[in-house]
């Protein structure tokens, strides 16, 4: 299996997400992250039956980076809820067009997302099964054109950093879906789940693990990457 173990035990499996992969089987019927490591842990560990494992959170399929699973059903139970209240802590790197007026700031939205379409929009909060999004972001390098930022998680809404960057004029380097009037197809969306913070299920002990993207472009552009 070509796809790096971050941290794992009985209860946890971290993993570093490939690019351009689902997470979970959808209508393409393309191999999803969770039938491979499902594969992958009955073959290493000659499990009879089916293996027990739970997709915690999520990452747009093409997203690499840091995502955990559930090996028990306790576990699973108590990391929903340590999502639901927000303590699953949550970085991503991203490189967005143009240069940002505000080195750091809060972003605070309503998003809708068209089921049809696949398409999340920023809506007005009265609009029917508007959804509340906040994130963080802070400025870590900026060069001629792009700039890379550090993004922070609060809520885990569909295409919501995406959605939430190109609301403010700087969509995704790469980004088809978002950022059409300024990518060009064949770029690959350059957003990457880098940090991943949660607290042991049993155990207690906070983890943190950490994953960078390759060193091609426009990751190789940055030294913040580099060291």
């Amino acid at each position: 299996m070509d796809i790096p173990i971050l941290y794992e035990d009985n209860h946890l499996l971290i993993v570093e997400k490939p690019i351009n992969i689902p997470v979970q089987e959808d209508r393409t019927k393309d191999d999803d992250l969770l039938t491979i490591l499902k594969k992958f842990i009955k073959e290493r560990d000659e499990k009879p039956g089916n293996v027990y494992l739970s997709l915690i959170h999520r990452l747009d399929r093409p997203v690499g980076g840091a995502i955990v699973f559930a090996k028990t059903s306790k576990a699973a139970s108590r990391l929903s809820d340590q999502l639901r209240r927000r303590t699953i802590e949550r970085k991503y790197l991203a490189i967005v067009r143009g240069a940002l007026k505000k080195t750091e700031a809060k972003l605070v939205d309503y998003l809708w997302k068209d089921t049809k379409k696949n398409i999340v929009s920023i809506v007005p909060q009265h609009k029917r099964d508007a959804k509340k999004a906040i994130l963080k972001y802070k400025v870590l390098e900026t060069n001629t054109n792009l700039s890379l930022l550090e993004v922070e998680l609060e809520t885990g809404r569909p295409h919501q950093i995406r959605v939430q960057l190109n609301g403010i004029g700087h969509p995704l380097y790469g980004d088809q879906k978002y950022g059409q009037h300024v990518n060009k197809v064949g770029e690959q969306i350059a957003l990457w789940a880098y940090e991943l913070t949660l607290t042991h299920p049993t155990t207690k002990e906070v983890i943190t693990v950490h994953s960078f993207p390759k060193q091609i472009y426009p990751w190789s552009e940055w030294a913040y990457i580099k060291k």
